[in-house]
């Protein structure tokens, strides 16, 4: 590759820098680590970029890059602290307030307008964020892995050194915890300072 060519790679590459911090941030909940895999991320599609075949967008190839940079940290920091992973501790919320004895809402959740467009917003990202930041560590971790890096329950249990039937219970704590948070500081706050 020529150096021309090489400095608008990495150019065009470095203009993905800050929504791949915020997304390794949200995994990660540690910014050097968040930095350092994002770093990596980048000096591997730069060295990868002649295997881009462009059948998704850049940033969707670099976010896959990620992913796999992002579960190499979170095995390097399983290795460096054995026996962190203790038991999960219960949230100020208690999540079976929300269902009724047959499972279903006891209230149903607020209107959520667009959860796309919501999601693109910065703010309600910097929100979910918190939110996430509000769970332990591992529950954060295990949500994160599931519902935004889109890996399968067996692969979280691998890397996360737990069981099965632990990772179900940590993510249905996880979804019932941010629906609470959510409710509370993005979409009830929003719709009071819209009234």
């Amino acid at each position: 590759m020529s150096p021309e060519v090489s400095a608008a790679t990495s150019l065009e590459l470095e203009r993905h820098r800050p929504y791949l911090l915020r997304f390794a941030l949200l995994q990660l909940r540690d910014r050097s680590a968040a930095e350092d895999a994002v770093q990596e991320a980048l000096l591997a599609a730069i060295q990868g970029v002649e295997r881009f075949a462009g059948q998704s967008s850049l940033r969707t190839w670099l976010v896959g890059i990620l992913k796999h940079k992002i579960v190499d940290g979170i095995r390097k920091t399983a290795r460096e602290q054995p026996g962190a992973s203790g038991p999960e501790g219960e949230g100020a919320e208690n999540p079976e307030a929300f269902f009724a004895d047959d499972g279903h809402f006891a209230e149903p959740p607020a209107e959520w307008a667009s959860p796309e467009r919501a999601l693109e917003e910065r703010r309600f990202f910097e929100a979910l964020e918190r939110c996430l930041q509000s769970l332990p560590r591992n529950t954060a971790s295990a949500f994160t892995m599931r519902e935004l890096m889109g890996l399968e329950t067996d692969e979280i249990c691998k890397e996360l050194g737990i069981s099965t039937s632990n990772c179900w219970v940590m993510l249905n704590r996880a979804r019932k915890s941010l629906r609470a948070c959510l409710e509370r500081t993005w979409f009830l706050a929003g719709s009071a300072s819209a009234g």
